[in-house]
């Protein structure tokens, strides 16, 4: 990496009652060296010791300037927005109080803008789950390493990475475009922001260097923005942020404007709907709310999504209120999907949803099978076997020759799969589909993941590959059924004691936490003591 030899960045650092966090974000802003001008802290009217905390920072640490607001702005963007007026580089990067800066990263984004004239530089960024620590990336594989995008219009999938802070910008760029966060109590403004940054077709450059470390605390006593999905408000503010993107982005390009419908329909709305809170009022204010949201698609713009995103949003079009079976429809909504039955199929013999919203599964027949949105059940069948009911899909695994199973466990920190052994299906004549006894190693699983650098406590999504005669095969979620969940104490001759904790994911499928032998014990218990008692407040963004 070549390092910029001047101050050339401001680092805006916005807080609101973070006084625990805020130091560890300005430090390691202040921390990139010299190519970091200055950091601009915006204390957003925090009621706790934030502001106190910032300014004995600023007394130590001359390139720290501090903004006290008098009055609490209610969102993001009005401090961001101070920040940038405060700015004095040219080019300014954006830090929310409880995320940090890995070293490297300012140099890195200025080195790359500078060297393509790109008034936008872009780099990985990951999403840290604490207190495990577990990354997981963020939009991958929408960016290569090293390659500069002359101009958004070329890649209309960059609609989807709607972050901020993990970007530079040249602030003479955002200042000729008039380029600014909306204002006020205004959430997801990271949506408008970037659908204006984009609308401008700026020139991009990709860096491969980690830039930003999103910090994700899903148990704190306050969550963040994009996780605070028990309220329909929440919903509401960013159905609205996406409707106004939209808007920006197709005014200046078309493409852009359907990219971003699209990226609603397959990513927003199955986050939400799959998460959606059992309470029937909620219930009916979310599909209200939902089904007046998509009447700025066309046709067009709901034929261009995947069939998950296409069928859901037809589905929610048809009714006028929630159906008999949305908990069906929230489970179709997971990743990947699932379509339980009852099958319904119309009068031409078509597929269709359901009797009760017979809406057209279009594509259904001619769908690859690795793509089908197959169902499976799972059970404990023993002390170390699983019973799966496969169900079959509107004939498609019969006619594909549904042959074996097996259980693949995929490394919730990322990494390659660890495979059981395929098992023989037996068809269930009486309702259609198949079954099959799974063995279930844990200890062999165990090992394996220490092998592979897992230490402490392991965490795996469970998925089940149905594997058929001709040649093609389906990978599912299964779904937990009866007293799979409760934890199991099993004894190991490797590491004495081996803890098993069976666990349904937010999207309602089977994952596993190990904990081999003391250590794995001690992590385990130290997991659930820091969901426990996290109460920090996470810094709101979109998800």
């Amino acid at each position: 990496m070549n390092s910029c030899p001047s101050s050339t960045v401001t680092v805006v650092v916005i807080a609101f009652n973070d006084a625990g966090l805020v130091g560890e974000a300005v430090s390691s802003a202040l921390a990139q060296g010299p190519v970091v001008r200055e950091v601009v802290a915006v204390n957003d009217a925090s009621t706790d010791g934030t502001g106190r905390v910032l300014d004995a920072l600023a007394a130590v640490h001359p390139r720290l300037k501090v903004v006290h607001r008098a009055r609490n702005s209610g969102g993001c963007g009005t401090p961001r927005n101070d920040g940038m007026g405060a700015a004095t580089a040219p080019y300014v990067m954006f830090l929310d109080s409880d995320d940090v800066l890995p070293p490297g990263a300012a140099d890195a984004l200025v080195t790359a803008a500078e060297r393509y004239r790109a008034p936008v530089a872009v780099g990985a960024c990951v999403r840290r789950e604490l207190p495990q620590g577990r990354d997981v990336p963020w939009v991958p594989g929408l960016y290569t390493a090293g390659e500069v995008i002359e101009q958004p219009v070329d890649r209309p999938a960059l609609v989807r990475d709607t972050l901020c802070v993990n970007k530079l910008y040249d602030r003479y760029f955002l200042d000729k475009h008039a380029i600014r966060f909306p204002d006020g109590r205004y959430i997801y403004e990271d949506f408008v922001f970037t659908a204006r940054v984009l609308a401008a077709a700026p020139r991009i450059a990709v860096v491969g260097d980690l830039v930003y470390v999103w910090h994700v605390r899903r148990s704190a006593a306050r969550v963040s923005i994009s996780l605070d999905r028990g309220d329909v408000g929440n919903w509401h503010s960013r159905v609205e942020a996406h409707h106004e993107a939209a808007r920006i982005l197709g005014e200046a390009a078309p493409e852009l404007g359907r990219a971003s419908k699209v990226k609603f329909l397959e990513y927003d709305l199955p986050i939400y709907l799959r998460e959606l809170a059992p309470d029937p009022g909620y219930r009916a204010a979310w599909w209200t709310l939902t089904r007046a949201g998509l009447r700025c698609l066309t046709e067009a713009d709901i034929a261009a999504a995947g069939a998950q995103g296409r069928w859901i949003a037809r589905l929610l079009r048809a009714g006028e209120s929630p159906p008999a079976d949305m908990d069906r429809l929230a489970r179709f909504a997971s990743a990947p999907p699932s379509l339980l039955p009852p099958y319904a199929t119309g009068a031409d013999g078509a597929a269709v949803w359901s009797e009760e919203l017979p809406v057209e599964l279009d594509g259904m027949a001619t769908m690859p099978v690795a793509e089908l949105p197959v169902a499976v059940e799972v059970e404990r069948a023993g002390r170390s076997s699983l019973r799966i009911r496969v169900h079959d899909l509107y004939g498609r695994l019969a006619a594909a020759g549904a042959d074996t199973a097996r259980l693949s466990f995929l490394p919730r920190d990322g990494g390659e799969p660890a495979l059981g052994h395929p098992v023989a299906l037996e068809a269930a004549p009486a309702d259609g589909g198949w079954t099959a006894e799974l063995p279930l190693r844990l200890g062999g699983l165990a090992v394996t993941g220490r092998r592979r650098g897992l230490r402490g406590m392991q965490a795996w999504d469970v998925r089940v590959v149905v594997r058929c005669a001709d040649g093609s095969s389906v990978q599912a979620a299964p779904r937990p059924r009866g007293d799979l969940l409760g934890r199991r104490i099993l004894p190991s001759s490797r590491y004495g004691v081996l803890l098993a904790q069976p666990y349904r994911t937010a999207s309602g499928s089977l994952a596993l936490r190990l904990a081999p032998g003391a250590e794995g014990a001690l992590a385990l218990v130290r997991n659930r003591f820091g969901r426990a008692r996290a109460g920090r407040r996470p810094g709101p963004r979109p998800g």
